[in-house]
């Protein structure tokens, strides 16, 4: 019996072993990525991922201030952006959970002074409202003197008399006013400001202590110790710059006291306390958590995305992924599950670095999927008549098209965007303008084109020539 229980031991032990060497290895790898992104791609925020709840990696790169040099670090509080929208859809279910309101609820129940009839909360947390957008309204109407609080983008809306932008329930499209506008709902039905209900009723019972409503910092000259302020980068003058002193940014001044689109502030060790109480439904009854995370609308019918309440969802070759990610001037959020393996992926950058590629990535790395490293590009010279073969159509999911311009060759999106490729070997170029993408050429036996290779930030996925 002594024997047996021997053998036993020995062999959770090794397991153990080989197990702790191999998660050393996943995190090396997670590591070398971030840090070459850091280096050549100048990657800077922090990173979290973890598997059944628990850490396998968390790291930060870079600065929480450009201007002073102070560094990040693990409890480095972000504007998290539209990875914010999924905790107001949870303050509005936790409302109708609690009887206080309906998802049929109409929007002119609570604000009758506004145009728009037939737009039900549902509508509003799915994105299928067709409500105007007042960023772009504000933008061109509103006294850019002035910052905008909800209440004033709602009497904006009624005094504006915008229509809507399709009829509502009749299809997708993404919608920052409407959230606004939920954020709204909940302080009236609550009777509460939107800060205090979120403090309340979602960080302080999930122990969310780093985490808070704030975009007060330019009206209310509101300060949080250890803040990540959000810089972007000018190409001209090679540097971080605040997007308050760039003068097409100025919007984050004039809109800042907008709630409920974004402005929750969070760090990573926070953000997976709250991703495990969406995973096990710690806040809402079982029923309403599993309505948030349902297919309420379909997105993309090519990719078959849909929109719950709140979050993205996506069956992917790794998995079925639930997610979202957040944007405004300075900060690039992303914040997704894999379900079927229960990994968890926070990637918050303070320099609007494209998070949502980076954690793609990241999913492929802890999968044991390859990657190619960011790396060093040096251009060399090619002529005309070299690049000429390379001219044509390719086919993926969409299509896309290479054009010449003397010694030149661009990448011409489907929208008709186009990007320079610098040629870096005789079958690879590289995109201009800083960002981690690479095609790579394949030829048949007799040396004719039959394919290229995108590499988006590490990740490869093959055009068909046409």
């Amino acid at each position: 019996m002594r024997k047996n229980n021997f053998l036993v031991l020995a062999t959770l032990l090794l397991f153990a072993c080989n197990s702790n060497k191999e998660n050393n290895k996943t995190a090396a790898q997670l590591d070398e990525y971030l840090t070459a992104q850091s280096t050549h791609y100048r990657f800077n925020g922090n990173v979290l991922v973890a598997e059944y709840g628990k850490i396998v990696f968390q790291k930060s790169y870079g600065y929480a201030n450009f201007d002073t040099n102070r560094m990040l670090n693990d409890s480095s509080v972000f504007e998290l952006a539209s990875v914010s929208k999924q905790f107001t859809a949870t303050a509005i279910l936790l409302l109708k959970d609690k009887g206080k309101l309906k998802l049929t609820d109409s929007l002119r129940q609570y604000f009758p002074e506004l145009p728009y009839s037939g737009i039900s909360i549902y509508h509003m947390l799915t994105h299928t409202s067709g409500l105007p957008d007042y960023e772009e309204a504000m933008n061109e109407k509103w006294d850019h003197g002035k910052i905008a609080f909800n209440k004033d983008m709602i009497a904006f809306l009624a005094k504006e008399k915008l229509p809507v932008l399709f009829t509502p329930g009749s299809k997708w499209l993404y919608s920052n006013t409407a959230y606004a506008i939920l954020a709204s709902i909940a302080e009236k039905v609550s009777g509460q400001s939107y800060s205090d209900f979120m403090a309340q009723n979602i960080f302080q019972p999930l122990h969310m202590s780093h985490t808070r409503i704030y975009n007060t910092r330019r009206s209310l000259k509101d300060t949080i110790a250890n803040y990540a302020f959000g810089f972007v980068y000018n190409d001209s003058l090679k540097k971080n710059l605040m997007p308050d002193s760039v003068t097409e940014l100025k919007f984050v001044i004039y809109l800042d006291g907008i709630q409920g689109d974004g402005v929750v502030n969070s760090t990573t060790a926070d953000l997976l306390k709250w991703d495990r109480s969406v995973k096990n439904h710690t806040l809402l009854s079982e029923a309403t958590q599993k309505e948030m995370l349902k297919e309420q609308a379909m997105v993309d019918t090519a990719k078959k995305s849909h929109y719950g309440f709140g979050v993205f969802m996506e069956k992917t070759d790794l998995g079925y992924v639930i997610s979202h990610s957040g944007g405004w001037p300075g900060y690039t959020t992303f914040l997704a599950r894999n379900v079927d393996k229960d990994q968890t992926f926070i990637v918050l950058s303070n320099n609007s670095s494209p998070s949502p590629a980076i954690t793609t990535a990241l999913q492929h790395i802890l999968n044991g999927k390859p990657v190619v490293m960011p790396y060093q590009h040096k251009e060399i010279n090619m002529d005309s008549l070299t690049l000429q073969p390379f001219v044509g159509k390719y086919k993926a999911t969409n299509e896309i098209r290479l054009e010449r311009s003397g010694n030149k060759l661009f990448w011409v999106s489907p929208n008709g965007q186009k990007i320079e490729l610098k040629p870096e070997s005789a079958t690879k170029f590289y995109f201009s303008g800083g960002y981690d993408r690479q095609i790579e050429f394949e030829l048949d036996t007799n040396k004719k084109i039959t394919k290229l290779w995108l590499i988006n930030y590490g990740i490869k996925t093959a055009f068909q020539k046409i």
